[in-house]
């Protein structure tokens, strides 16, 4: 079998895959790098979007009904999110950390702040 890296033959382990500690290191410096960089984007997103809910509710509102259309003006990305929960309705209730948002009809959206609807 060859080195992932540099395609030197192994010698050793049947299971080994790498040809020595350096090749190793290389490997997952670099991945560890993509990764970074793929999270660092996705997480530039979900911090925006939690802002502009912030922004949109401040700090006393727990629950607020918006128009859709203040979201979208502000760039808000509604296919990002951190988690989501169904309520007993059968309503899918998005999360961006602390902040949710669920469809409320197609020109409203219903903001909650901190917990789940049931």
């Amino acid at each position: 079998m060859n080195c992932k890296i540099c395609k030197k033959k192994i010698s050793g382990r049947s299971d080994k895959i790498f040809c020595s500690i350096n090749c190793k290191n290389y490997y997952h410096l670099k991945l560890r790098e993509a990764t970074a960089l793929k999270v660092r984007k996705l997480d530039k997103i979900l911090h925006r979007n939690r802002s502009i809910l912030l922004e949109i509710m401040g700090k006393k509102n727990e629950k607020l009904k918006v128009p859709r259309l203040t979201l979208e003006d502000k760039k808000f990305q509604f296919k990002y999110h951190t988690h989501y929960h169904i309520n007993s309705a059968g309503k899918i209730m998005h999360f961006v950390y602390d902040f949710g948002w669920m469809d409320f009809s197609d020109d409203e959206v219903l903001l909650v702040k901190g917990k789940t609807l049931e």
